[in-house]
């Protein structure tokens, strides 16, 4: 007998390269800049790659501007893209949106080269006391000689051991490290697919686009290398476990449902009688999506890692990959698990107030800025999933509109700590030192006093807004447990950010009070931005509100 084999043709997908335009645009970009990286010369090459990844994402800009003023008159099909692999929906395209305008703050201050200086001559003591010439300019210096040669945030040769003459070499020699440029891109560029998967593979391509340039990323500090290069391993053995775990999520959810589509996985679980597949595949996946945001349990690297990576890249994880993160996790929640609700919600819940109140209770008890405002970022990410985990549209636009704000000020708050220097050139982020700052420079005591008090949650700022339209919409749901805990939170740290206020305008400055030096416009207009930005909202937000209210539809 001959059997015989039914051939099935398989059709390859289109592709709508105008409705992928936008990350396209990104993601062509960086190929680009990896050219740049190769071919020209050292001399003219950051200022190349600085303009080209400017110029690249307000082109992408300009695309999502096209394709979101297009998208309302579209049918869904046609804005299926890839065989659903990509959806062009409503909170899609403002977390794109989002990403985009925090991402090109971030390069701008990427950029930066009036902060971080780098050392002609540098004399350091022996053991015996004798004083030796070495040049270049670590942190542990003696005695320098200020050359006034301009250098950014990251180290001049990544490959070379910290401190090492090699280093001092490269950083005397005013070496820049212009593969950042291409790296953010390419992390860039995975945010913005990250948040518009239509399936879980592409989903996890994305995770790993934007992940695999921030892991490198955070090693490349031009101070603190040790420290920078521990953040960076840490990031990278914690989401090397969180991107298996996401995956082993995947391979449940295709055995539960027999397709990796969120809107077929939705269906098929709504159908079933036997859901456990489905159930472990919700929790793997969750876990993976909330060590992204940094949820506590899962969040323990946030600290470490944001305190160690260079200021710039903790601006850049703090507002756009937490943006991204969140449109994910809305997106796995409300089209491909929303009828397991019931069932994860104690643990969605936990996780919740977890996040919450072990953020805030850490953040009172440090006296180091960048690290309390680290903690304060895991204490976002408890309000924002309050949220998140609330499967109502009203929910959905909530959580849209806290990411946003909360985006926006968060890349202003790490900005701004990188003006405020010690003596030997090093950011001062320690509590102590910043006594008489806001007395002393006024301009930059006010805007961090408006973020800090954005963050609180103080009327006339957007932090308000953001957590009033969180907390109505989860109580409109009957979540009125995570109200009454995100309220408490919200009171208790008050008092870690008024403390910081009093500090800068009521305390006497030490006697070696750290200085505020002057940016270029690379970071003083998106810090300017930033501030503007979190005051408008909170006195004007309904624009904002009215977005968000309208890209709440998921394409499913």
């Amino acid at each position: 007998m001959i059997a015989t084999v039914d051939v099935v043709a398989l059709e390859a997908p289109s592709i709508d390269y105008y409705r992928l335009s936008p990350m396209l645009v990104v993601f062509g970009v960086a190929v680009v800049s990896v050219l740049v990286e190769a071919f020209v010369s050292s001399r003219v090459r950051y200022r190349t790659q600085l303009s080209l990844t400017c110029v690249g994402l307000v082109a992408a800009m300009v695309a999502l501007g096209f394709v979101a003023a297009t998208a309302s008159g579209d049918s869904a099909a046609a804005r299926s893209l890839m065989n659903g692999a990509v959806l062009v929906d409503g909170p899609g395209l403002f977390v794109q949106a989002v990403v985009l305008v925090v991402a090109l703050s971030a390069v701008a201050f990427m950029g930066e080269r009036r902060l971080d200086r780098v050392w002609a001559s540098v004399e350091v003591r022996t053991a015996a006391g004798e004083r030796i010439a070495v040049g270049g300019g670590p942190d542990e210096v003696a005695d320098v000689e200020d050359a006034d040669l301009a250098a950014d945030a990251f180290t001049p040769s990544g490959a070379t051991v910290p401190g090492s003459a090699d280093e001092l070499a490269a950083g005397r020699a005013g070496f820049l490290t212009t593969e950042v440029y291409p790296l953010t891109l390419f992390a860039v560029g995975g945010m913005m697919l990250f948040g518009s998967c239509g399936d879980l593979l592409t989903m996890f391509i994305a995770l790993e686009v934007l992940s695999l340039p921030l892991y490198v990323l955070c090693g490349l500090a031009r101070r603190r290398r040790l420290l920078s290069q521990e953040a960076s391993l840490k990031y990278f053995l914690l989401g090397a476990f969180s991107s298996a775990i996401f995956l082993f999520g995947t391979a449940f959810a295709y055995g539960a449902s027999g397709s990796l589509s969120l809107r077929d996985i939705g269906a098929t679980l709504f159908a079933a009688d036997e859901r456990t597949f489905g159930v472990i595949a919700l929790c793997l996946i969750a876990v993976g999506l909330l060590f992204k945001v940094g949820a506590v349990p899962f969040g323990s690297w946030v600290p470490d890692v944001y305190q160690g990576a260079p200021t710039p890249v903790t601006s850049l994880m703090a507002s756009a990959t937490k943006a991204a993160a969140f449109g994910a996790l809305l997106r796995v929640l409300h089209v491909g698990f929303p009828d397991l609700a019931d069932v994860a919600r104690p643990a969605l819940w936990t996780v919740t107030i977890a996040t919450m109140v072990i953020a805030t209770v850490m953040a009172v008890t440090q006296n180091d800025v960048k690290r309390m405002l680290a903690y304060s970022s895991v204490s976002h990410v408890g309000f924002a999933l309050v949220g998140a985990i609330t499967i109502t549209s009203d929910a959905v636009g909530a959580t849209l509109f806290y990411v946003a704000v909360y985006a926006v000020s968060a890349f202003g708050g790490f900005a701004l700590l990188s003006v405020v220097r010690d003596a030997a050139g090093r950011e001062e982020s320690d509590l102590a030192a910043w006594a008489g700052l806001g007395r002393r420079h006024p301009l930059v005591g006010a805007m961090m006093s408006l973020l800090l008090l954005s963050f609180a949650g103080i009327p006339l700022t957007g932090g308000f807004i953001a957590k009033f339209a969180v907390f109505s919409a989860a109580g409109d749901a009957d979540s009125w447990p995570l109200v009454i805990v995100g309220v408490l939170c919200s009171a208790i740290a008050a008092y870690f950010y008024v403390r910081v206020i009093v500090t800068m305008f009521f305390a006497d400055p030490p006697t070696d009070a750290p200085t505020v030096i002057t940016p270029s416009p690379l970071t003083t207009v998106p810090i300017a931005i930033s501030a503007g930005l979190t005051l408008l909202l909170g006195i004007f937000p309904q624009w904002l509100l009215d977005l968000t209210a309208d890209s709440t539809h998921f394409l499913g």
